[in-house]
């Protein structure tokens, strides 16, 4: 089947993934890791999936440059110029805009889908209608969608939005007017949410026109837009680089759904459930993969466990461990670090991230 050559994808690829320390670290963050056990880490497993949506030369990778050479590893034979480099962190907005500004220079009908890469789609075909779906809407209308997760259970750990049950899209009812976004709420909260029936789950992926999300950004992020906008006729030139490590220093570090999402009028959600987390913490991990008759989940070769049930254990495959009487623990050996932590105060992952640091340097990060 020939892809239609005005589908665009933007993966966001620059976290570092605190959250999955040790697993995760700074020079290999989560989604260069292989968390499910599949042979893919999360970034190939999104890169792939695009791949059946967009021409390959339409996904476009942004990242710090310190993972270009992991991306180019990973993504056998992706073009060097689809690896946009950020020379700082500065949130999800000024990562799009360097997308779309880049994307602008190559096709102005461009309709683009923007995802993270480190997330987790269980029903694959499933998620693939609800992207073509969306780019059908977004290619005929003035709109910004967001796909929205129809939630199980009163999670903690992700953001919320309110939409509106009377109020569709005329050209496909399945959209619904968003009403608002609302950060991660406390329990109490949560079960409100789910009980009321109009709060979905954010998953911070996001489909729209380049016109119309460029029409947003000027509107309600002049100063980020304004600041790509001055080097617009540099991008996809050798003088592209000089001109982003310079605007990036100065640029507004914000996330596009405070920027834009929580402001624009035109805004849209279509509630999905196409097997989706996050994996954002251990204990989001823990849900997702394979478990024993113990209700254990375990990676690595050598492990074996006495008396222990509901824990997630990773291991490397060059180690022997041997777990009696642990149970609902967070187990996690590298090659120089070893986490043992209750899987109900994971919260507590990163400031231990941040003790070590203070107290060890940067050798384990």
């Amino acid at each position: 089947m020939e892809l239609n050559k005005n589908n665009y994808c933007v993966i966001m690829a620059g976290g570092i993934g605190s959250r999955f320390w040790p697993m995760s670290r700074t020079d290999k963050p989560k989604q260069f890791l292989d968390v499910m056990g599949t042979g893919e880490s999360l970034i190939q497993m999104t890169y792939h999936r695009f791949e059946k949506v967009c021409p390959k030369d339409n996904i476009y990778i942004v990242t710090n440059g310190m993972y270009k050479a992991l991306i180019t590893e990973q993504l056998k034979g992706i073009k060097e110029d689809r690896i946009l480099c950020e020379p700082a962190r500065r949130n999800t907005a000024p990562c799009i805009a360097y997308a779309n500004f880049r994307i602008l220079k190559d096709n102005p009908q461009a309709n683009i889908i923007v995802a993270p890469s480190d997330h987790l789609i269980l029903k694959e075909d499933v998620f693939l209608k609800v992207i073509n779906q969306a780019l059908a809407a977004s290619a005929q209308n003035d709109i910004l969608i967001t796909l929205g997760i129809k939630p199980s259970y009163p999670n903690t750990g992700y953001g919320y939005i309110q939409y509106d049950k009377t109020r569709g899209l005329e050209t496909d009812g399945e959209f619904r007017k968003v009403k608002l976004f609302t950060e991660k709420p406390n329990v109490e909260m949560a079960k409100k949410f789910i009980d009321s029936g109009d709060f979905l789950w954010n998953a911070g992926i996001f489909v729209w026109s380049l016109s119309a999300v460029n029409d947003a950004m000027r509107e309600f992020l002049p100063d980020v837009f304004g600041a790509f906008n001055q080097g617009r006729e540099l991008f996809g030139t050798d003088k592209e680089e000089l001109f982003i490590n310079e605007t990036y220093t100065s640029c507004q570090s914000i996330s596009i759904d405070y920027g834009v999402m929580e402001k624009a009028p035109n805004v849209y959600v279509m509630p999905c459930d196409f097997g989706w987390s996050d994996v954002g913490t251990w204990k989001a991990l823990y849900e997702v993969r394979k478990k024993d008759g113990e209700r254990n989940s375990v990676t690595g070769k050598n492990v074996m466990l006495y008396n222990s049930s509901d824990n997630i254990v990773t291991v490397d495959d060059d180690k022997l461990a041997v777990i009696q009487g642990m149970d609902d623990y967070i187990i996690v050996n590298t090659s120089n670090v070893l986490l043992i932590c209750k899987k109900s105060e994971e919260q507590r992952v990163k400031q231990f991230l941040t003790d070590v640091e203070v107290k060890m340097g940067k050798e384990y990060l």
